[in-house]
């Protein structure tokens, strides 16, 4: 979520799908992302590790969703999908355009990655 001057409630929502492996894995994401036919791979200059990003949010709900559903994270990350599942569904929903739906998504994003406990 971003501060938006264009939006009316002052904050655009952009859904960002993000896996991070170690570069040794490099190969392994470059297949990923031709196996979805989406998304591109981003190898870090400063670490050794790379990431995954999809933000289409119709290759997010066509391709990453189904493909995740079918194969499940598990650990830490199985929630931190569970929790993006339900901003996708907001954002679906159009929640994301009101003022409950926003803090909704706030707070989901709040406990989510290194916030969770």
């Amino acid at each position: 979520m971003q501060e938006s001057s264009t939006n009316s409630l002052g904050f655009q929502v952009q859904l960002r799908f993000q896996i991070t492996q170690h570069s040794r894995d490099k190969i392994l994401m470059e297949n990923l992302v031709k196996f979805l036919g989406c998304g591109k791979y981003y190898i870090h200059r400063d670490i050794e590790a790379g990431d995954y990003i999809v933000t289409k949010f119709s290759d997010i709900v066509e391709k990453i969703l189904p493909f995740f559903n079918r194969y499940r994270l598990i650990g830490a990350k199985s929630k931190n999908y569970e929790d993006f599942c339900k901003v996708v569904e907001l954002v679906a929903t159009k929640a994301h355009l009101t003022h409950k739906g926003l803090e909704q998504i706030k707070k989901i994003k709040s406990g989510m990655n290194t916030k969770r406990i």
